[in-house]
């Protein structure tokens, strides 16, 4: 679990800057899922959050404990508890013009995710529960979302099921039918954390 006494003060982090966002960037590539050529997930865990919240107060020159305490209490949330899944879910199109057609076209989005486990049903997101990232003409190109997972779903994976991954919006559709091992690996790993 992620709490003040994982974080690293300026000097420490400082020094240990370099080795440690290399830990951090290879720790990414086993929770990211790109789903068709747009749309990325990484799902999120202390470690990724740690990193977030490391260079939150590297770039800010947070050191007093008030303000530590705050930046740490902001991104909590992003953590998982053991019985859900937390995900960054990012639409990129490199071409700014492009991106603001398909982000109109892409509202709801983030609602239509899923994640499935062999013999239920799709688990659909409680998405950017901090505030609305969407309007009327356009969707974000950031979202954040939460899976919550039954605890037949929990025991199915932790017994070795696979996992799929999706999208059902009517303009942008993809189904990954099992995803890497070595990602399924690391999510099942989030579920054993929260034992």
């Amino acid at each position: 679990m992620l709490n003040r006494s994982s974080l690293m003060s300026l000097e420490e982090y400082a020094k240990r800057r370099l080795s440690f966002r290399a830990e951090v960037m290879e720790h990414k590539k086993t929770r990211k899922v790109f789903l068709g050529e747009h749309v990325t997930l990484l799902f999120e865990d202390a470690l990724t959050v740690q990193y977030q919240v490391q260079e939150m107060l590297r770039v800010e020159r947070i050191f007093e404990e008030e303000a530590i305490h705050e930046e740490l209490h902001a991104y909590l949330p992003l953590v998982p508890d053991g019985s859900n899944w937390k995900a960054t879910l990012l639409i990129e199109y490199p071409d700014e013009n492009e991106r603001q057609v398909a982000l109109s076209k892409l509202i709801d989005l983030e609602d239509l995710v899923w994640v499935r486990v062999p013999g239920f049903g799709k688990v659909f997101p409680f998405a950017d529960e901090d505030l609305d990232r969407e309007n009327a003409e356009k969707t974000s190109a950031v979202h954040f979302l939460r899976f919550e997972l039954t605890g037949d779903m929990k025991k199915s994976l932790l017994h070795g099921s696979a996992l799929s991954i999706g999208i059902d919006h009517p303009n942008y559709t993809v189904e990954i039918e099992e995803v890497p091992e070595t990602l399924r690996d690391s999510l099942v790993g989030d579920l054993v954390a929260g034992n």
